[in-house]
């Protein structure tokens, strides 16, 4: 079992608050919190509803505290046992239910909690329904001498999972419906949710709790640091030493209420995930190396928490990709970064085809959307790269598929695409025809992925010629010849502008400092700041720089950039190079491309360090500290970035897609773990 901890992680506040665990429905939907129980995100909840799929998401369900009794002669004897933890307002944590907290695991994606209470322990497991907004709270009394009374506080609250409440004007309306309540806001404005506890008693309650302090806010410089949540309804039950009891939170009034059958139907979609990617990632059959096995097999249970329908006018089924948990919706760069790696070695590529639809659907004046906003339904076009990006995650699914259809049903699409960026598109992305390079940015813009932006600072403007946005559209070209020849159309033009692309990408290289500049033909020439971009030039199918070229950037990288968890996005020896992602939000996007490490990296600078030196097992060598982090942060999954000074703290999203998706299809790509022979890590 890859992630299983005792009292010596759980009984530590510091570090059982640090760990956070993540469910999801796959429609945008999710709940997460902390070992510990303790909310310090105003993200945390046990129910986060998707109410326009995969967006709309909403906090109903915050959290429940339960106290158990045990140990009595006769009801109201015992020593009562709190299980749950709260930090209040004046920084005060009572009460430390994590005490009793004995271990700490995961069943899949399932977070599991055994506490011991004198000689009882009692099991809590949190898990998600597939496909709906309903989520299920689990408590099994594994071992007692005699019965257990289970005293249980729902936390109730209806807001944007971006907010926080403090008490206002409106009240939670409890009405009794059979096992459990019916909740809806006073003014009607917000759609009713439900809460069942089959077996327990259900009493309502409508009384506000002030001051939950949310200590990751604070951390994040964010002015509400406190939130105030309804106690909505009080729950008690006795358990007998082997019964269950399964509290139900949905957004629907008749969901499944047996919650055994409901966790068989979750560990059977899990194994079904599993199953499926036995071929392209590792067989179910290796013991060789039974640590590294599991922990790919949490890859790929991981690799699905980001895979969300998103349905258009011409598919209602169709998917797309959740960039990051807690907080961020599907953006079209990181969704094709991630569709390789996320569908292909997972035995997924029907997942994949309906991405590719779905975003085909989107296209407008050449581009790919940048972002779908949280409310609202127009896309933001801000975006140079996720158009140049598609192309290569159409090449990946065609070469793992040999699914000829489906290219030469979006072929016209991509055809479209290479025209725009000829003539130009919107805030001046276009070929210079002098070079045939990419040129894109204006004033207050930021179009690459380095787009950290605070009012009106852009932090990395990079406008210009940037070196990766070249390598893709190079990169582009070349697979616009080969399909084009592929499918019986004329690849010469698409060969031919691939030809001046690659003369004209000469003038990036730096021949006195061994590497590539990273943006050319800018306001102020070239910048010649060593970053990660370049690496782009190298690890993606069509390269336009030699052996020698390649080695030497490669080289460069490792030295200055490369650490345990990604690459650094500015070297450390530059004047403006911040090593911590700390602070309120100006001081952090500050940081967020000007150091900081980015673990999504990882996967070009492994494809380009193969590319240069041939020699698999070294490159396994730089994925297996990202493996070891899936016990730390988002439990099960990789952090979005990492600080560039070590010891590389874990910060951002606790589960970024395209750094899960990159570990995945390196890891897939460098054989299987058949092959695998024990390295020193």
């Amino acid at each position: 079992m890859v992630l299983d901890f005792g009292r010596e992680l759980c009984g530590d506040l510091k570090t059982a608050e640090r760990r956070e665990w993540l469910v999801t429905n796959g429609i945008g939907g999710f709940a997460s919190g902390t070992v510990a129980g303790l909310l310090t995100r105003r993200y945390h909840g046990l129910l986060l509803a998707a109410l326009n799929p995969p967006l709309g998401r909403t906090l109903l369900l915050a959290k429940i505290d339960e106290t158990v009794e045990y140990d009595g002669i006769y009801p109201g004897s015992g020593r009562f046992y709190p299980l749950h933890a709260n930090r209040w307002g004046s920084g005060v944590v009572e009460p430390d239910g994590y005490h009793h907290l004995n271990r700490f695991h995961l069943e899949g994606t399932t977070p599991v909690w055994t506490y011991a209470c004198a000689n009882a322990l009692l099991e809590k497991r949190i898990w998600m329904q597939p496909g709906a907004n309903t989520t299920y709270i689990q408590y099994k009394l594994t071992r007692a001498t005699g019965p257990l009374g289970l005293e249980a506080k729902l936390f109730a609250n209806y807001r944007d999972y971006h907010a926080t409440t403090i008490v206002n004007d409106w009240d939670l309306l409890t009405e009794p419906i059979t096992n459990g309540l019916r909740l809806q806001i006073d003014d009607e404005a917000g759609s009713p949710f439900y809460f069942f506890a089959p077996g327990a008693s259900v009493t309502p309650q409508a009384d506000w709790y002030e001051d939950f302090h949310l200590k990751l806010e604070e951390e994040r410089g964010q002015n509400d640091v406190d939130e105030d949540h309804v106690y909505a309804a009080l729950i008690r039950a006795t358990l007998e030493p082997g019964d269950t009891l399964t509290l139900v939170a949905s957004t629907e009034p008749d969901p499944n209420l047996d919650g055994d059958a409901a966790y068989q139907e979750r560990m059977e979609y899990e194994q079904t995930l599993l199953n499926r990617a036995m071929g392209g990632i590792e067989a179910g059959h290796v013991t060789r190396n039974k640590p590294l096995a599991d922990a790919v097999q949490q890859l790929v249970l991981a690799a699905d928490q980001f895979i969300v329908k998103r349905p258009t006018p011409i598919d209602e089924d169709g998917r797309s990709i959740i960039a990051g948990y807690p907080w961020f919706s599907d953006w079209g760069r990181d969704t094709m970064i991630a569709l390789p790696g996320l569908t292909l070695p997972t035995g997924r590529p029907e997942v994949a085809a309906s991405i590719l639809r779905t975003f085909a659907h989107y296209i407008d004046r050449g581009m790919l959307p940048n972002r779908f906003p949280d409310a609202g339904e127009t896309p933001e076009y801000n975006t140079v790269d996720a158009s140049l990006w598609y192309f290569e995650a159409v090449r990946a699914y065609h070469e793992a598929t040999g699914d000829g259809n489906l290219v030469r049903d979006l072929f016209p699409r991509l055809v479209e695409i290479i025209d725009w960026y000829q003539r130009g598109t919107r805030y001046q992305i276009g070929m210079d025809d002098s070079d045939g390079l990419l040129f894109a940015g204006e004033e207050g813009m930021q179009l690459t992925w380095m787009d950290a932006k605070v009012d009106e600072w852009v932090v990395t403007p990079r406008i210009g010629k940037p070196v990766e946005i070249n390598a893709l559209w190079y990169n582009a070209l070349r697979i616009m010849a080969s399909l084009a020849d592929h499918l019986y159309d004329e690849g010469a033009p698409y060969a031919t502008l691939a030809d001046k692309v690659q003369m004209g990408f000469g003038r990036f290289l730096n021949e006195r400092m061994g590497y590539c500049y990273d943006v050319i033909d800018g306001p102020e020439g070239k910048d010649g700041r060593l970053r990660p971009n370049q690496l782009l030039a190298i690890s993606l199918p069509y390269s336009p720089l030699n052996p020698e070229q390649q080695r030497s950037i490669v080289d460069a990288c490792a030295r200055h950039l490369l650490t345990a968890h990604g690459l650094r996005s500015l070297s450390p020896d530059d004047n403006d190079y911040i090593g911590q992602y700390v602070g309120d939000r100006r001081k952090r996007d500050g940081a967020y491309h000007q150091g900081t490490v980015w673990g999504w990296l990882i996967g070009p600078f492994v494809a380009a360090h193969l590319r240069v030196y041939n020699n698999p097992q070294q490159a396994r060598t730089y994925l297996y500290p990202l493996l070891h982090h899936l016990s730390d942060h988002g439990l099960g999954s990789i952090s979005e970035i990492f600080d560039g000074d070590a010891p590389f703290l874990p910060r951002g999203c606790i589960a970024q897609a395209w750094s899960v998706a990159e570990l995945l299809r390196l890891w897939s790509r460098l054989k299987t773990l058949t092959d695998l022979q024990p390295v020193q890590s």
